[in-house]
């Protein structure tokens, strides 16, 4: 397609938690003329200008470069959280397949790569004050989502090197939720068989106050916004995206109305572990050492230099999150799909 009928977009992981944000906002953007997202599943959902490809990144056999051909764009959004007790899976789809991404896009002379990195990816850092986007991004080694996100900004680091004439973005975003990702995030972090009407007010009378366990939160949406505003400008290098408040046990206590106990790190550590050793808990205890450990994000040059700014508070996210839950919310995508449980 011709830069004339409007730019044309490839997004992986389309159909995930940040893909169907994304495609749902370039599918309505006069500039683009044609959106195609990869999947390992084909959805039912169809978006204007959006056409669907099922690739499995994990697999040697993906002909990337054949699929990118003619992109003014590549989003890479793609990501596998699970299984958790099996990193060498994860790895391949996460870390080689990303690795096949790049490649891909230099093989194919695709101009501009935007690439999902995470707050997930920065060394341990301060829950006092704000770092930005130069703090080091060495990860938290033992956790397998951290330790992957940062292989893959150190990937990025020589594929700059090696090709410069392709733009490439990294965004950094805190944790994203949405009303619709609900479903989703509930099997990938609390189990298939978490109720969701449990995160009702009434029922939460005290909350965990654990040291440590302050981070911050961003709307899906707000996020996509950045990736669409990084593709119509001519930015280059990473950027933290973050909405206001952080998160701790006193934000959730107020919204829930409940109270904060504190309770040591050593305890509920020990809680996590068992449970995940036992596979009743697909989130690890390693993810949760990391959680402690991230530090606060500041988004001063999102705000600069790309004309961002979050539409919604960290609080405003995780009320939306959680009347997800409680009603088993979720998206026409098999990643998304909507169940509620109890």
């Amino acid at each position: 397609m011709s830069r004339e009928a409007g730019r044309r977009i490839v997004v992986t992981g389309a159909t995930g938690n940040v893909g169907t944000s994304v495609v749902r906002l370039l599918s309505e953007d006069p500039e683009v003329g044609s959106v195609l997202g990869l999947a390992r599943r084909i959805p039912d959902w169809s978006p204007p200008k959006t056409d669907w490809t099922a690739v499995d990144l994990g697999s040697e056999q993906a002909d990337l470069a054949g699929v990118f051909e003619g992109a003014d764009a590549v989003v890479h959004l793609a990501w596998a959280f699970q299984p958790t007790h099996d990193p060498a899976r994860t790895w391949r789809t996460n870390v080689l397949g990303g690795i096949r991404v790049f490649e891909a896009v230099a093989a194919a002379k695709v101009p501009t790569l935007v690439h999902a990195s995470s707050v997930g990816a920065y060394s341990p850092g301060p829950k006092d004050h704000a770092v930005d986007e130069s703090w080091p991004t060495h990860g938290w080694p033992d956790a397998a989502y951290c330790r992957e996100k940062a292989y893959l900004e150190r990937t990025l680091d020589t594929f700059d090197r090696a090709h410069p004439r392709v733009r490439v973005v990294r965004m950094r975003p805190a944790f994203l939720f949405k009303r619709e990702s609900a479903s989703e995030q509930r099997r990938i972090f609390g189990g298939r068989f978490l109720p969701g009407p449990l995160a009702r007010p009434e029922l939460l009378p005290v909350l965990p106050d654990i040291p440590g366990l302050r981070v911050q939160a961003l709307h899906t949406d707000d996020a996509a916004k950045a990736y669409q505003l990084a593709l119509k400008s001519a930015v280059r290098g990473a950027f933290n995206l973050a909405a206001e408040p952080p998160v701790d046990a006193g934000l959730l206590g107020e919204m829930l109305g409940a109270r904060p106990v504190r309770l040591p790190r050593p305890a509920a550590r020990s809680a996590i572990a068992a449970a995940w050793g036992l596979h009743l808990l697909p989130a690890s205890p390693h993810l949760f050492d990391a959680v402690l450990r991230l530090p606060l994000m500041d988004c001063t040059r999102a705000r600069t230099e790309l004309g961002w700014e979050p539409e919604r508070t960290a609080t405003e996210v995780l009320e939306e999150f959680l009347q997800g839950l409680q009603r088993g919310e979720g998206a026409p995508t098999e990643p998304m799909r909507g169940r509620k449980v109890g």
